[in-house]
């Protein structure tokens, strides 16, 4: 914890010394102080917002999981299938997210649901591409061991594949879930009318860039927490990948 704290120490005193050194005006560039100012007007509305905006991205990333799990799944039980569908899925992952966020409020209209569908969109192709990694890294010395003993496929994916990809998969997860927040963010830009997107768009049209950047450093500290989050639950179900990958 110390180190982490001293690197956020370090980048607002950083922050705090330019702002100093160029003069720079705090409609522009607010100082940390404005920063915390700003969130200690308004810290049940912030807090609320924080909340919004928490509930999408864990609904989303939530789906994401499920549905990167699945396809990955799927993908690596026939080359067929992988061959047919992962060109398809690369091609969807590059059309920019941003663009598609007002089609999604046409064919949803406003609401959650959009942002939700944007979360998960933005978090799940991280998850299929490592799980689909992982799936496929058991040694094929196991799998004919397996294929001996006469276990079905369902049977070797369960005890031999999973098992074996977990770690490869947590590190689609640990990335998916900093970009499940930006996937509800741009929802919330598009067209949402809460979250802390929202704030942000608000308060930028209105000039307090101070409530601005309270709700970007709201954002930034809730990927913090999830990842951490991530990388606990890791550590729980896997406390003897470390000692292998370190």
């Amino acid at each position: 914890m110390v180190l982490p704290a001293s690197g956020a120490v370090g980048v607002i005193a950083i922050w705090w010394l330019l702002i100093v050194l160029l003069d720079i005006e705090p409609i522009i560039l607010p100082t940390p102080a404005d920063v915390v100012r700003s969130f200690q007007k308004l810290p049940r509305y912030l807090l609320e917002q924080s909340w919004s905006t928490l509930s999408v991205t864990m609904i989303g990333y939530v789906l994401a999981t499920v549905t990167g799990l699945v396809t990955a799944v799927l993908l690596t039980s026939s080359r067929v299938l992988e061959q047919a569908m992962l060109p398809i899925l690369v091609a969807a992952n590059a059309v920019p997210k941003i663009a598609v966020a007002p089609l999604l409020l046409l064919w949803m209209d406003f609401g959650p649901a959009p942002r939700i569908f944007m979360a998960a969109l933005l978090s799940v192709f991280p998850i299929v591409v490592s799980a689909m990694s992982g799936l496929t890294s058991a040694p094929a010395e196991l799998i004919e061991l397996a294929a001996s003993l006469s276990a079905s496929r369902w049977q070797t994916y369960r005890k031999l594949r999973l098992p074996w990809a977990l770690p490869q998969i947590f590190v689609g997860l640990k990335l998916a879930v900093s970009l499940a927040v930006i996937g509800a963010v741009i929802g919330e830009f598009s067209g949402g009318d809460r979250g802390l997107g929202y704030v942000v768009v608000a308060s930028g049209g209105s000039a307090d860039t101070a409530l601005a950047f309270a709700a970007i450093g709201l954002l930034s500290l809730m990927s913090v927490i999830l990842f951490y989050a991530v990388v606990a639950v890791e550590r729980v179900l896997l406390p003897w990948a470390r000692e292998i990958t370190g």
